[in-house]
């Protein structure tokens, strides 16, 4: 889906230019093992909820438990910009950054989107002029305990050092941040914030599918939507 450049308007349908597959439903068995996994299903969209009335703090804004970083935000330009847009997001935490129009042409990002977070850990580090940024692979769906673990302590140590993370996700129709479409998203956000009296992570979104331009997601969401993709870290 290709949307016309705007620089004022939220994208409502933006979608990174990459495709979209219609959400299939699987009814549950009525086994006790079926019973347990829909009670933590349910527990964790109870989770995901109380994560998305959350608040927003100011940007800049830490205390014991609570750290968000100062970020310039912008919606991406183009239906297929949220890497360049992401990336932005997260060069402007250090930076004054280049506009999306110069981060399409660095990645590069063309009406497919782009292709691989390599190309964004890449560019996040030669604006940087640092060895900062590694990419994270997380090809198990769901990642591992180990995987899990990984990304946890990536947003602790980034955000405490003011490098803001950005995440390659995959979020179909039954596990999606606030305000996304009834399908299948291929996406770029960057991670700007974490708490963690509450295991949440503050998420700076350039596609504008939820009201607000960041929101808070459950850290156990974030990984669940990271895979199979991977995240610059």
């Amino acid at each position: 889906m290709r949307i016309p450049k705007h620089t004022t308007t939220r994208l409502k349908a933006a979608a990174c230019g990459l495709a979209l597959i219609a959400a299939t439903a699987f009814p549950l068995a009525s086994t006790p093992s079926a019973t347990a996994a829909a009670v933590e299903v349910s527990s964790a969209v109870q989770a995901q909820a109380a994560a998305a009335a959350k608040p927003v703090p100011a940007l800049g804004y830490s205390t014991q438990t609570l750290k968000t970083l100062n970020i310039d935000f912008q919606y991406q330009q183009t239906g297929y910009w949220c890497g360049p847009a992401a990336t932005r997001i997260a060069l402007s935490a250090r930076i004054s950054p280049p506009s999306q129009q110069q981060l399409a042409n660095e990645l590069p990002t063309d009406e497919n989107g782009t292709d691989w977070i390599g190309q964004v850990t890449r560019v996040l580090n030669n604006h940087l002029g640092t060895g900062w940024y590694e990419t994270k692979e997380m090809p198990n769906d769901p990642p591992t305990q180990a995987q899990r673990d990984l990304l946890w302590r990536d947003v602790v140590l980034d955000i405490d050092n003011n490098y803001p993370i950005v995440a390659n996700i995959v979020a179909p129709a039954n596990n999606h941040p606030p305000g996304y479409p009834n399908y299948t998203i291929w996406h770029y956000f960057t991670v700007i914030g974490y708490d963690t009296s509450d295991m949440t992570v503050l998420i700076a979104d350039p596609a504008g599918f939820a009201p607000t331009a960041t929101y808070w997601l459950t850290f156990n969401q974030l990984a669940t939507l990271i895979p199979p993709k991977g995240y610059s870290a």
